[in-house]
């Protein structure tokens, strides 16, 4: 149609495939972890390329970096658009940088056309996204939300003893502009799905309508340290065995809230451990997911008396820490409409979707009014190396993230670019 404006997606796809060239892995993913050597790099390289597309760029005091292209209305809070540059240890080519240059590219096509909008548009690459280097995930949208105070974010360190504060520092990534009380009209945040629906489907755009719920906890396990060769297995108090029954009986109980509950095991870690030493302290984290909060509530306290229960029955000491919830998140309804109105204006194929990952749009949608595009990844894989997209999904979903976006801000485009 006529008043359908499109992307150059070879160009969006030679942006994406130079962005992975920082901090490339032997494997073909990324290793860009937030505030290190790779993303500085990154942050560069997507600084520049805004610049180059006439934006005027800067970062705030958690190094959130944005870039603005002007509305007509100089008084007028602007249209967001974002995600991150930010990857897992062994992450993909997609996840996360995805978002920030599809949003790029829908300020590329607007220049393409001269087109003006009466509201500014604006681009973030949100630091610390992953939570792969600091904790929480979703940090840094998580400050300008609200969510989190600045102080606190500074603070956190990773596992080196690194804080936030002074990683920022050395990645040069800490801007003067205050990170809280930044109006904006709305988010929109296109992704990746990271999981199989949309492939198994064949459907070109998740048309996202919220995100579901996130509970983390850290499981702390004691027994008594004991010499490996000399102490009967009748006498022992072993926080490992243990740890893996509480695992075993976590799956079992967790299977109730099939299919929607979602519980993962992702980290286990002994306190000083040996070979020939039995486990005396463990800790090993729990990520329960939900789309109903009831339900969340349910799963928690299930998880408490599964692990009680084998504590008492092993006698060992169970300590189980809550470390971060993100509660189920519906997203604007207009905002929402916009994106499933460019679907079907564009002719994709599409369906309603609920995230099953956090982003920062779960952070942005209880700040002003927020929607997802999502596209399908190849196999369902993301925080994997193999993590792929097809060009065509990705254009599409980018031609949905501008069409949408440019009826938020109020486009106009000059009669002989539309011709």
């Amino acid at each position: 149609m006529k008043d359908l404006l499109q992307i150059d997606g070879p160009r969006l796809w030679a942006s994406l495939t130079e962005m992975a060239r920082v901090g490339a892995t032997a494997g073909g993913g990324v290793r860009r972890l937030a505030l290190t050597e790779e993303d500085r790099q990154g942050r560069e390289l997507f600084a520049r390329w805004c610049v180059e597309a006439g934006m005027t760029v800067w970062t705030d005091e958690v190094g959130n970096l944005f870039a603005r292209r002007a509305g007509t209305d100089v008084n007028a809070a602007p249209v967001l658009m974002g995600s991150h540059l930010d990857t897992q240890p062994e992450g993909g080519r997609f996840d996360g940088v995805y978002g920030v240059l599809a949003a790029l590219e829908v300020v590329r096509a607007l220049n393409d056309v001269n087109a003006t909008t009466e509201k500014p548009i604006e681009i973030c690459s949100w630091t610390n996204e992953e939570g792969a280097r600091f904790t929480p995930a979703m940090l840094g949208s998580a400050v300008f939300a609200g969510a989190m105070t600045l102080d606190d974010a500074l603070a956190r360190e990773d596992a080196d003893g690194v804080t936030l504060g002074a990683a920022l520092d050395a990645c040069g990534a800490r801007g003067a502009r205050p990170v809280q009380g930044v109006a904006m009209d709305s988010y929109f945040e296109a992704h990746i799905e990271q999981g199989p629906i949309l492939e198994a489907s064949g459907t070109t755009i998740g048309v996202v309508t919220g995100g579901q719920a996130i509970r983390w906890f850290d499981v702390n396990v004691t027994g008594v340290a004991a010499h490996a060769g000399t102490t009967p297995m009748r006498y022992r108090k072993d926080a490992f065995f243990g740890a893996a029954q509480m695992a075993l009986e976590i799956e079992r109980v967790m299977a109730r809230y099939a299919p929607l509950g979602l519980v993962t095991i992702g980290q286990m870690q002994i306190a000083n451990s040996s070979r020939n030493t039995i486990a005396a302290n463990l800790t090993f984290t729990v990520d329960l997911r939900h789309p109903d909060d009831a339900q969340l509530d349910a799963m928690e306290r299930d998880l408490r008396a599964a692990c009680a229960a084998v504590g008492d029955t092993r006698g060992l000491g169970v300590n189980i820490a809550h470390c971060w919830t993100s509660p189920a998140t519906p997203f604007d309804p207009a905002c929402v409409a916009l994106v499933a109105d460019a679907v079907e204006r564009l002719g994709y194929s599409n369906e309603r979707i609920v995230s099953g990952a956090g982003h920062d749009a779960i952070h942005l949608a209880r700040y002003c009014p927020t929607a997802m595009v999502f596209i399908p990844c190849v196999d369902g894989l993301s925080h994997n190396e193999a993590e792929d997209a097809l060009p065509e999904d990705v254009t599409a979903g980018t031609n949905v993230l501008l069409n949408a976006v440019a009826a938020r801000a109020g486009v106009r485009v000059p009669q002989a670019a539309a011709a």
